[in-house]
């Protein structure tokens, strides 16, 4: 189910996580995403660059697709990759799998701009960036999947 993913995140559904319809309220899935996508951004250098040169991603929105209630108990394995590029943003897709029911509870996306936090302004990705999404997904500066700005 999340073999076509370069990284892998894995997390623990807690009790909290529930609401009062005893199924994981849907902003969990979207935290979920939220650590997925910053272990994503751990196998890059991203995080060094905003600290030296300032620049780094904002998320502009997300999209989910819920497929499955989880409940607790339950751990949860998030397939997670880049699947679009353009000058200044990326596509980040997920795929969220119960590990005791095994199926996939969700799908979803979200889109990252990448900004200049000094000036305010979106900013071309660094180089360095897009070497490290290179190297993750297999591919070379000239088969990057391109998007759409939207």
């Amino acid at each position: 189910m999340l073999s076509e993913f370069p990284v892998i995140y894995e997390t623990t559904v807690a009790w909290g996580d529930m609401d009062a319809f005893q199924h994981v309220n849907n902003v969990m899935y979207l935290r979920y995403f939220e650590s997925a996508r910053i272990h994503y951004f751990e196998q890059t250098p991203m995080f060094d660059i905003m600290q030296d040169e300032g620049v780094g991603p904002i998320v502009h929105s997300h999209r989910v697709r819920y497929r499955f209630p989880l409940t607790y108990p339950d751990q949860v394995r998030i397939g997670v990759r880049v699947t679009g590029v353009a000058r200044d943003r990326i596509i980040v897709t997920y795929r969220l799998v119960s590990t005791r029911r095994q199926v996939i509870a969700a799908e979803g996306e979200t889109i990252i701009v990448f900004v200049d936090y000094q000036a305010g302004e979106k900013a071309p990705i660094p180089e360095a960036v897009l070497a490290a999404f290179d190297a993750l997904e297999g591919w070379d500066a000239a088969n990057r999947p391109g998007i759409t700005t939207r």
